[in-house]
């Protein structure tokens, strides 16, 4: 059995992560910031499914400014569930919403970056260190502001936004996105601000994984010892989002890592609760699985044998499903085995057990025998109906075994955490889509109600040719 990993303590309004508490449940909305009712109404449906922290986008400060509102609402109805703020591209915004919020995300890719545009740039020693030092004349502000008004921060680093600085020093790698983390939370430590949690997400499970891990070491070797939170960002809907989720937040629970957790579906967000609820319960049992999982392994194959598993582990498809993937996740990422088998006594059949077992290798991105979609869980900066096009793009496109489709709300992870797909569609602004073709934009600005035929036929085009 793992021990969990000890961390210190962020206090986030009247809950503490981290420590010996308990793991953390949270979700985000995806309401129109700006429209108080919808967002007090969404975030009541969050906090009743068992949320502990809602997140909401802050894109610009009235934005920010209005999440005063929110959280007068919410409290005078006798919801006290800390809120927070997420905030991309402009500092600012972050300065106004950590006095209105119990914590705010910041995005060390675009705080004080520039968008990422793919670009290779040349530095200097002495030039980037001048980088470093426009970031904390930025920071500096902020983390005062935090102390003034006891707001918590994240740390969120995205695999598909790191800046054009880091990739061009670091590359695509797990050491440039632990460096993208490190960099502002040497200054958060130098100005002895400690209410801070970590995360670093990518739609790819072996990249999060291998990446949180690397994490830990490098804050251990710098005597750094925060909260982590997980989630596997663009994991999709349906069985797929939680398989996948399973995959990779379950590798790193099943290690003792991990004080909160979100699992990102592209669903209505209270859906992502119970199964983030499970995840954690399951933790004991998929432990113990896990091992003899690792035991069993023989000629690349692992056998995980359920049959002697809880009752709560089989309780249901779904939960068996989050069993299954969260016991041999760690396995197949760190490819201590490339074929999987399911037996699950007589409960279920067997071709079900195979197609499982055929998900899961996938979502360790070993073996595709379907197509995949890196889909967002949506926000309030998603201006189309994101479920409604998932479904259009998947009926159109599910018998296309193999080919990897980008479905995002919006620029700001999207060319970047899509960079694996072999096609993109990503919200431009309202009522405007833009398609790509791997990292590159080919069609810019499309009507929407155009957009889902134009990236079916422009995925036709190419496979005709």
């Amino acid at each position: 059995m793992s021990t969990r990993r000890i961390s210190t303590v962020c206090h986030v309004g009247n809950i503490a992560i981290g420590g010996d508490n308990p793991i953390r449940i949270q979700s985000m909305a995806t309401t129109d910031t700006n429209d108080t009712e919808a967002s007090v109404a969404q975030a009541k449906r969050i906090i009743d499914a068992g949320g502990e922290l809602v997140r909401f986008t802050t894109q610009g400060t009235r934005e920010a400014e209005n999440m005063k509102n929110i959280s007068a609402r919410l409290k005078a109805d006798g919801y006290n569930t800390p809120l927070v703020a997420d905030v991309h591209f402009t500092a600012h915004t972050a300065d106004v919403a950590a006095q209105y919020c119990e914590k705010v995300r910041i995005n060390p890719g675009n705080y004080v970056d520039p968008g990422r545009t793919f670009k290779h740039l040349e530095y200097t020693d002495e030039e980037y260190a001048e980088e470093l030092k426009k970031i904390e004349a930025k920071l500096v502000p902020f983390i005062n502001i935090c102390k003034e008004h006891h707001t918590a921060v994240r740390i969120g680093v995205n695999h598909g936004s790191l800046s054009d600085r880091i990739m061009s020093r670091y590359g695509d790698t797990p050491e440039g996105i632990v460096e993208s983390c490190m960099e502002f939370l040497r200054i958060f430590r130098r100005e002895q601000f400690n209410d801070v949690v970590i995360s670093i997400k990518a739609s790819n499970t072996v990249v999060m994984v291998t990446t949180v891990r690397l994490l830990v070491k490098t804050m251990d070797a710098e005597d750094m010892h925060y909260p982590l939170h997980l989630g596997v960002t663009e994991a999709g809907e349906g069985e797929d989002g939680r398989i996948k989720s399973a995959v990779g937040i379950g590798a790193l629970l099943t290690e003792g890592i991990g004080d909160t957790i979100r699992v990102s579906l592209s669903e209505e967000p209270e859906c992502e609760i119970p199964v983030a609820r499970k995840l954690v319960e399951l933790i004991p049992e998929c432990t113990r699985l896990r091992a003899e999982a690792e035991a069993s392994i023989q000629d690349d194959t692992i056998t995980l044998d359920l049959s002697g598993a809880s009752q709560f582990c089989c309780e249901d498809w779904e939960t068996l499903q989050l069993t299954a993937a969260m016991a041999v996740g760690a396995l197949l990422i760190d490819r201590r085995a490339t074929k999987l088998i399911i037996q699950s006594g007589s409960r279920f059949g067997r071709e079900q057990l195979v197609t499982l077992a055929d998900a899961i290798l996938q979502a360790a991105r070993i073996k595709f025998t379907k197509t995949e979609y890196i889909s967002c869980p949506g926000c309030g900066r998603t201006l189309y109906n994101l479920q409604e096009t998932i479904a259009r793009i998947k009926a159109a496109t599910s018998h296309l075994v193999g080919l990897k489709i980008g479905i995002m709300g919006c620029i700001v992870n999207g060319p970047g955490e899509m960079a694996d797909a072999d096609y993109g569609y990503v919200g431009a602004g309202r009522g405007k889509i833009s398609l790509y073709r791997g990292k590159e934009c080919v069609e810019k600005n499309i009507p929407e109600d155009e957009a889902v035929e134009r990236l079916l036929q422009l995925i036709e085009t190419e496979m005709n040719k």
